[in-house]
């Protein structure tokens, strides 16, 4: 049965999430777009999740079962011997708080509404204004990266998504949001990019500091690569189509092995209103793809900014959902929309480095049904220069993955170019130029042939092994309805736990063929349909709905997640696996949230004694009046933060 949308209130009395609202704009909740679809691979499942998967995987279980009382699992990043992750992990909550094992202890670093740059005002609640919140740390953080300067400690980048209205405002009216809340609103959006003592007493913000720096939905950005100029991204404020004011829905990223911060727009359509008045049919075609509302936007920007409208502005919504490249080191640099790295919903972009120097990043397009991507630049890195890898995303081959499975059940995959001319993506199926391609990314996928899978989220390269690692949230529509059957790589029906695969590149990261393996199936392990990596499931926490990943310095992955509430019944939270040795698939749950948050950007202090963590929208589904969370000041409103957890000095490594 097809879900229409909900308006925010009625939905959430009807129990349905409200991030859905504001995050994604109910993606979930409408029917999936028509497009090709790959082979399904059900004959193979058993074969790829049961025979070779689970059985290897338990193989290594026998092994823990042997090894409990060893202290070392091999080799970290460093060298090192690798410590094995000794913190006792927690019963899931539902708690209104940041809670940690013991022995640990969490202090809030930022809030929203925090003054950053120089001069900034306190926040006032009830007072908001554009200009303050254009000085303060915006709302609702995410991705965050750790960047060392010279001379300095580090940099604290963080995304700032989407905004909740119903709890940022005390009079907000979702039919008539005044010119104040909606230019507030967008200067809550973007980034921030903060300087931080991580002295031994724990890090601190240096407010004011020079390389401070505030991001928004209206900060000045240029479009480059090889779509710059397209008709499609020329706009009547931008007759050029390569100027663009401000990012949005920023949520996941990645950085640059030569310094700079890459943050990536999502869920950029439900800024836009009025699909409907698009009358070129190539135009309407496009947006139907990305799915725009038909009538009003739910934020109803387009009352006061006419380029919201796409009555009036049919070509805005080109010029979001790419990678933006932000240099930390210059405050007066302009951040880049890099055109060549493919226009969808990005969840994130992160680096593998081939044996040639040429850069691999890997991104999700976290939709159902949607894709896995790789870009690989054409140039090379310099270790000794700079600025000779300032413009290397801008040159390059977009992939898109297509995982396949052999008659012994072994995953197999192929990274398909996107390239115009090749693979039918030729001018009759409306890919004239390279432009039409990364413009329509994922049509460009659908016609060579890619593989749907279940929201793809985070996918990170590990330190060591050489492995690839792609989370996959959920998707509850699966097998359901006329959701595409289960396949070797999506192998659940109604997946609303989420999975993980384990990606081998043939080659480098620069290889075009892969091999694969499922590393989890996650949700509760009562669940017969759940996999760990083949450890005993009556010792792993219950874990549903991934969606982040970070690496420690012993190797270890540590996962965010978002849809816990709904998938489980209790708070979202952090949990630490590792991925190879005796303990390989042993999950454990190191933090939980408060009520109505995300767990999101998970980040590690260069010398793993500080974990950051991203608290966003606390309080989600609830109002200024019936608050369901007063985290972190016990007050109204609640406020998304940035917080640090760390272990106490007799040993302050994270987990060890």
């Amino acid at each position: 049965m097809l879900r229409r949308r909900l308006p925010l209130l009625a939905t959430i009395r009807s129990g349905m999430h409200p991030t859905c609202d504001w995050k994604c704009g109910s993606a979930c909740f409408r029917p999936a777009p028509n497009r090709s679809r790959t082979e399904p691979f059900q004959d193979v499942v058993a074969r790829v999740v049961n025979r070779r998967t689970f059985l290897r995987g338990s193989a290594a279980a026998v092994v823990v079962l042997g090894a409990a009382a060893c202290t070392t699992e091999g080799a970290s990043p460093s060298g090192r011997p690798v410590q094995a992750l000794a913190f006792t992990p927690l019963q899931p909550s539902m708690a209104d708080d940041v809670v940690v094992p013991d022995g640990y202890g969490y202090e809030v670093l930022l809030r929203w509404g925090q003054p950053i740059l120089a001069g900034a005002p306190e926040f006032n609640f009830a007072a908001q204004t554009p200009e303050a919140q254009a000085a303060q740390f915006g709302y609702n953080c995410d991705f965050l990266a750790l960047l060392p300067v010279p001379g300095e400690a580090a940099l604290l980048w963080s995304n700032h998504e989407y905004t909740n209205s119903e709890i940022m405002f005390p009079d907000w009216n979702p039919d008539t949001p005044t010119l104040v809340q909606v230019n507030t609103e967008l200067a809550a959006h973007g980034g921030s990019l903060v300087a931080v003592d991580l002295a031994a007493g724990g890090p601190r913000v240096v407010a004011g500091h020079p390389l401070n720096r505030r991001i928004t939905a209206e900060t000045p950005m240029q479009l480059t690569g090889p779509a710059a100029g397209a008709d499609l991204l020329k706009t009547s404020e931008d007759p050029t189509g390569t100027r663009v004011r401000g990012m949005l829905n920023n949520c996941a990223g990645g950085t640059t092995p030569w310094g700079t911060v890459l943050t990536c727009e999502e869920n950029f359509d439900q800024y836009f209103a009025n699909v409907q008045a698009v009358t070129d049919p190539t135009v309407r075609t496009l947006h139907d793809r990305i799915d725009f509302d038909e009538g009003p936007s739910q934020r109803k920007w387009e009352l006061h900014h006419p380029r919201f409208d796409l009555a009036r502005e049919p070509h805005e919504p080109f010029r979001f959902g790419w990678v933006v490249e932000i240099d930390p080191t210059d405050p007066t640099s302009v951040p880049r929309k890099r055109t060549a790295m493919g226009r969808f919903k990005h969840e994130g972009a992160t680096p593998h480095l081939a044996n040639d120097g040429r850069v691999a990043f890997y991104m999700g397009d976290d939709t159902r049904f949607e894709y896995v991507y790789k870009f690989v630049t054409a140039g090379r890195f310099s270790r000794s220069d700079r600025t000779a890898n300032l413009n290397l995303l801008d040159r390059g081959t977009l992939y898109v993955a297509r995982f396949d499975s052999d008659a012994d059940g072994r995953g197999t995959g192929t990274w398909l170019p996107l390239v115009q001319g090749q693979n039918g993506l030729t001018p009759d199926r409306g890919f004239a130029t390279q432009s039409d391609v990364l413009i329509n990314a994922r049509g460009a996928a659908d016609v060579v042939g890619a593989t749907p899978m279940d929201r793809p989220e985070d996918i990170q390269a590990h330190p060591t092994n050489g492995k690839v690692y792609a989370v996959f949230t959920n998707n509850d529509e699966r097998g359901v309805d006329d959701g595409a059957p289960p396949d070797a790589a999506n192998p659940r029906p109604n997946n609303v736990g989420g999975h993980i695969i384990e990606i081998s590149e043939i080659g480098d990261a620069a290889a075009t063929r892969f091999t694969w393996d499922i590393f989890m199936l996650a949700g509760d392990p009562a669940d017969p349909s759940t996999f760990f990596a083949g450890f005993p499931k009556d010792q792993v926490s219950p874990i549903a709905s991934p969606d982040n990943l970070v690496f420690d310095n012993n190797g270890h992955m540590w996962i965010s997640t978002d849809g816990q509430p709904d998938a489980l019944g209790f708070n979202d939270g952090f949990y630490a696996v590792p991925v190879d040795g005796p303990d390989r698939g042993h999950v454990r749950m190191f933090a939980s949230v408060p009520r109505g948050a995300e767990a999101t950007g998970p980040a590690f202090s260069p010398d793993g004694t500080t974990f950051f963590a991203a608290i966003q929208h606390p309080g989600e589904g609830g109002s200024i009046a019936q608050p369901l969370s007063t985290w972190p000041d016990r007050a109204q409103p609640p406020r998304p933060s940035v917080i640090t957890i760390r272990r106490g000095q007799n040993d302050p490594r994270i987990g060890a």
